[in-house]
């Protein structure tokens, strides 16, 4: 029995391709081939916070859901701090309640200020901590005290955490309906021109605004380059649709808008030559498994994780890292050179794809097993 906790953010999608892979084909501890763990023989619990967003992704897989009062107290003014910690504390009390009466064998820790309550409440059940970004945040270094193991996407992230014999570096678990998009039944499932240079643009869930913008300030130009696959979020999504119907001839076929794509995201990554995104976490797996040039935006008004994640690919020669101020006056530039340069683009494929860990589900679908059997 398993329970994961976790917020939203870069470690939702990743423990849904963990715990898929959990009810999927037998795994392999020290040799020994364990039975099947279909849901007969694996049962999993979610618990978020109330009011998250996650749930709706959660209940689509079919999982059971369940949520407790919880809130960050770092960085927070002084009016909201005892609200919060108040919070935190009925959250602990909520996690003791689940614990007694679900008896988990192993505890999955996807990351977020969610999962502390149950990492307290629950600090005598051997857990994992799985760590999407190459920093962690706050929440993710007080979590890992509470680990017996800790599951990172790159090596580079080992030296963040006290008694590193704990750390094991896995990769980033992609979803497995990712890979099953190649890219000629990507752009046929999209509607792309199959010999079209072409970009995908997209700001993650809720959307980018200020990389939005920047396209639409660009987009004519952008769409004599490429053909464009728009990801806007539902924020801006009404200024998208009018920038859109505002399109004529050749442009207006090859601009191609979504405000949110679910099953179809993977044949997004398949269909596209570049991508222009934020640096979330799932830019470390979900990239590399399509050896996806990047350029990438890092979010500038939160913790520098986003930062510090576009400094590893770029460094690697992956992704070109672009500050958000600048966006929109270099897009153009930027866009053009690589499309223009196709060895240069080529180079930034390679780079990208030797980084990708295809096993990383599996990785750690292992060691939640053997934590449990433990």
């Amino acid at each position: 029995m398993l329970i994961c906790a976790g917020g939203t953010g870069g470690g939702v999608t990743p423990a849904l391709a963990v715990l898929s892979r959990l009810q999927g084909e037998g795994l392999s501890i020290d040799g020994e081939k364990t039975l099947n763990l279909k849901s007969s023989n694996l049962k999993l619990l979610w618990v978020g916070g109330e009011g998250g967003m996650e749930a709706e992704l959660i209940e689509r897989q079919g999982l059971p859901y369940t949520a407790i009062p919880a809130a960050g107290v770092h960085g927070v003014g002084l009016r909201t701090l005892p609200k919060n910690i108040s919070k935190l504390v009925r959250g602990i009390f909520a996690s003791r309640k689940i614990l007694r009466d679900f008896k988990p064998d192993a505890l999955f820790f996807t990351g977020g200020f969610v999962a502390v309550p149950m990492a307290v409440a629950g600090w005598r059940i051997p857990s994992l901590l799985f760590v999407p970004d190459i920093e962690p945040g706050l929440a993710l270094q007080f979590l890992a005290w509470f680990a017996k193991k800790i599951t990172v996407s790159a090596s580079t992230s080992t030296v963040k955490y006290p008694r590193a014999n704990r750390v094991i570096e896995t990769g980033y678990p992609a979803r497995s309906d990712l890979a099953k998009w190649d890219r000629a039944s990507a752009r046929e499932a999209l509607g792309l021109d199959a010999e079209k240079p072409t970009l995908l643009v997209f700001g993650g869930s809720k959307g980018a605004r200020s990389i939005n913008n920047a396209l639409l300030a660009n987009l004519p130009e952008m769409l004599e380059i490429a053909q464009i696959v728009h990801i806007s979020g539902k924020l801006d999504w009404q200024n998208v649709q009018d920038a859109k119907r505002s399109l004529k001839g050749t442009h207006a076929k090859n601009y191609h808008v979504y405000d949110y794509l679910h099953e179809e995201m993977g044949a997004a990554l398949a269909s596209v030559d570049l991508v222009i995104s934020r640096a979330g976490a799932s830019t470390l797996g979900e990239f590399p498994l399509f050896g996806l040039p990047a350029l990438l935006v890092p979010y500038p008004y939160a913790w520098r994780y986003q930062k510090v994640n576009a400094e590893y690919l770029s460094e690697r020669g992956a992704a070109i890292l672009v500050k958000d101020d600048i966006l929109e006056e270099k897009m153009l530039t930027l866009v053009d050179d690589l499309f223009s340069h196709p060895q240069k683009l080529e180079e930034m494929r390679s780079a990208m794809k030797s980084l990708a860990r295809p096993k990383a589900a599996e990785n750690i679908a292992t060691e939640l097993l053997a934590l449990g059997r433990n």
